[in-house]
């Protein structure tokens, strides 16, 4: 199994395009139906921790656009000194 093969079966490694683009695959092929009910149940298991990485690397960037604008905020108030290392 190659470094690709193992990022690609644990969601945890996977980057936020990655983890929704095999989302979307999942959602699609869940659609389409024709699965047993075992393969159903695995592949919605697959798109739950997929989802959870996705909504991780989204609060990951709300948390940094926040910053940013918290920062941009604290140096545009009047008579208030940002903090310099």
């Amino acid at each position: 199994m190659t470094d690709d093969d193992r990022a690609t079966l644990d969601p945890a490694t996977l980057g936020y395009e990655a983890a929704r683009d095999q989302l979307a695959e999942v959602v699609r092929v869940l659609e389409a139906g024709g699965l047993s009910l075992d393969d159903s149940l695995a592949l919605w298991e697959r798109g739950e921790q997929l989802a959870a990485v996705c909504e991780r690397h989204l609060a990951g960037a709300r948390e940094r656009i926040d910053s940013v604008i918290a920062a941009r905020e604290q140096q545009q108030k009047p008579g208030v000194q940002p903090l310099t290392k």
